[in-house]
């Protein structure tokens, strides 16, 4: 079982950045995905990023290509979301998500391929 764990969510002002993390317990397989969904109140979980744990090929949603940045450690079974020029639309709870069966590049971004959830983490950019 792959359990994962974010951290490193906070206030932050428009421009600015953050670094979240995903720990990840378990031993995910090189061919899971683990992505970064995102959720404010009142709308659907949106995909933002993801990377395949084994050979580190990433996919962004189109809302933060070039601005946000998701790269794994996979010595420290951690998943990382740097986040720069951070707008106020960013702001959500965000999820780290592990796929463990089925991630290829033609569904990565569907949120019932995610089948294990960390709690979430709150982002807020102030304008």
């Amino acid at each position: 079982q792959v359990q994962p764990v974010e951290s490193g969510g906070g206030l932050v002002q428009a421009g600015g950045s953050l670094r979240l993390s995903c720990a990840v317990s378990g031993r995910p397989f090189s061919s899971s995905g683990i992505g970064w969904f995102r959720q404010d109140p009142g709308k659907e979980r949106e995909f933002v990023a993801s990377i395949r744990w084994g050979d580190g090929s990433t996919y962004y949603a189109d809302s933060v290509k070039g601005r946000f940045t998701i790269s794994r450690d996979n010595a420290k079974n951690t998943v990382y979301l740097q986040m720069n020029s951070l707008k106020p639309e960013d702001t959500a709870v965000y999820y780290c998500a592990a796929a463990t069966v089925g991630y290829y590049s033609g569904n990565y971004f569907r949120r019932t391929l995610y089948d294990y959830w960390g709690q979430g983490t709150q982002v807020t950019v102030s304008s």
